[in-house]
């Protein structure tokens, strides 16, 4: 990786490479000297607030509800051919079930893409699901460079 520079993301160029949603890596703080606990997702990203919203499933055995409530951290990543860009968010999920429908943080979560990946043990419609939106309290964008 001898050589390999970055340079931080514009906020237009963050929003382009974010879209509406896609896949990253959601981890949650853990206690102690415990790694970080990690989770493929699929998000949602709304561009005129900067929030991100995620669909969970609690499934048994799940450690997701152990650590809902603790700050998180979001990284999602491509690479194309202008080489590589990543964004990293940090905050605490807020849920979204108990929330009236004209809430700003729900009518957000209206407006994204949650892509839908099937990586479940029986069918989707069988599963729980609850909404969430992380309102970063940092965010920040990195891009390769020649």
């Amino acid at each position: 990786m001898t050589g390999l520079r970055w340079v931080q993301l514009s906020e237009q160029e963050r929003n382009e490479f974010l879209g509406t949603g896609g896949i990253g890596v959601l981890s949650f703080a853990t206690s102690g000297d415990e790694p970080p606990a990690s989770f493929p997702v699929s998000y949602g990203y709304y561009d005129d607030a900067e929030d991100f919203y995620f669909r969970l499933s609690f499934p048994p055995g799940s450690t997701k509800e152990t650590v809902i409530d603790n700050p998180v951290s979001f990284v999602t990543y491509a690479e194309g051919d202008d080489g590589w860009r990543s964004v990293v968010a940090a905050g605490t999920l807020e849920e979204l079930t108990e929330l009236p429908h004209e809430s700003v943080a729900v009518q957000g979560m209206w407006a994204v893409e949650i892509p839908t990946v099937d990586v479940f043990d029986r069918p989707r419609s069988e599963i729980t699901f609850h909404d969430f939106r992380l309102d970063p309290e940092t965010v920040s964008g990195r891009k390769e460079t020649s």
